[in-house]
């Protein structure tokens, strides 16, 4: 029984999804022979072929040896040039693209032998059974063995043309970045935008009129609750928005009924703080103010509404954020409960005042997602 011809075996193995080992090392460059596995029917017992052994194979007219083959199948998923990087290290013969793209092919099962590179087993078997004195009786021999081709078809056949698909014809040696290409492009669009400008050098100039002012832009309001038993008044509502310290609200007439604080909100604007005017009544309200009001205090007493624009409190928190702040333990007044997550409970406590800032940072961050979710900063 002749040897088992290397490319069928390895045909065999790819398609049986079990795939030879390199012995006695598991390294291309210092193993020495591909072990097959059985593959019956064909192949029942395993099988180990040298490396060095030549194949069907053919470039340049000359035999391709298996470790080029083998390191051609593993290397198939490579770019061009990395394939050619590392067979030039490793010293094994590179195949050119076509010919990698013909022996996948084969490899795979879509294409059969005796096309492209890869000669017929049954011609290689002849000339290797009669040697150099015996060419031309071995081809006389193959006569009635060798399908016998129509001359027109085999000029069709050299015309033919191996099909890649795009990921295969667009496949660069590297990434190219066409940044220049798109400064190239607006440098050019300004120019041509330039050109065709009219001139205005003799056009009577006008008074640039200011554009007319956004609700949106100016500062935005906190609103107070004026109730005397709110836990945030205009006496202690600075200290506790800019440097979350809580202190307990003094009475009295002499403070002011219009503060203002800053605060940076990232997701607003990431670099410029914001400032906030902190007011406790909206007598002195123009229609357009309501639309910067991005907070409300209560206390959890209907009255405070009675002259605001949404004297209704559900309505009233659809529009605005709501905050209700109490001392830890103390229950919720029920109304508040019932006004819904419009509105937000802070607790603070009575005597640990390092839990300050934690109160501050939420009700912060529940201004800054409802001014984000309405528009702010856009």
């Amino acid at each position: 029984m002749s040897d088992p011809d290397s490319l069928l075996l390895l045909r065999a193995s790819v398609l049986a999804n079990d795939p030879p080992s390199l012995t006695p090392t598991e390294s291309l460059d210092t193993a020495h022979s591909l072990l097959f596995p059985p593959l019956p029917p064909q192949y029942p017992a395993a099988t180990t072929i040298p490396l060095n052994t030549l194949t069907r194979f053919i470039k340049d007219n000359a035999a391709v040896d298996l470790r080029s083959i083998y390191f051609a199948w593993q290397q198939r998923e490579a770019t061009i040039t990395e394939y050619l990087a590392n067979a030039q290290s490793l010293g094994v013969t590179h195949l050119g693209f076509m010919e990698r793209l013909e022996l996948v092919t084969y490899l795979e099962g879509g294409q059969e032998e005796g096309e492209g590179c890869i000669r017929p087993i049954e011609k290689t078997q002849a000339s290797t059974a009669a040697g150099s004195a015996g060419a031309s009786k071995a081809q006389t021999s193959l006569v009635g063995k060798v399908r016998q081709t129509d001359p027109r078809l085999t000029d069709i056949y050299n015309a033919e043309r191996v099909i890649m698909n795009r990921n295969v014809m667009l496949r660069g040696i590297k990434p190219t970045d066409f940044s220049h290409v798109r400064k190239q492009s607006e440098d050019f669009i300004t120019r041509l935008r330039n050109a065709n400008k009219p001139s205005t050098s003799n056009l009577p100039t006008r008074p640039s009129r200011p554009p007319p002012p956004s609700s949106r832009r100016r500062d935005p309001i906190i609103l107070l609750s004026p109730s005397a038993s709110s836990l945030l008044t205009m006496s202690n509502i600075k200290p506790f928005l800019e440097e979350g310290t809580f202190v307990p609200a003094t009475s009295g007439s002499d403070h002011p009924n219009f503060l203002r604080v800053s605060r940076l909100l990232p997701n607003i604007h990431p670099t410029t703080p914001i400032r906030f005017d902190v007011v406790d009544s909206p007598d002195k309200f123009k229609p357009d103010y309501w639309e910067k009001v991005v907070a409300v205090f209560t206390t959890g007493q209907e009255w405070q509404f009675r002259s605001y624009k949404w004297s209704n409190p559900v309505e009233l928190f659809r529009e605005t954020r709501g905050f209700y702040v109490g001392y830890e333990g103390e229950q919720v007044p029920e109304l508040v409960m019932r006004w819904g997550t419009g509105v937000s409970v802070l607790k603070v406590e009575r005597g640990r005042r390092f839990r300050d800032r934690e109160v501050c940072e939420k009700f912060w961050e529940g201004v800054e997602g409802w001014m984000k979710g309405k528009g702010w900063g856009r």
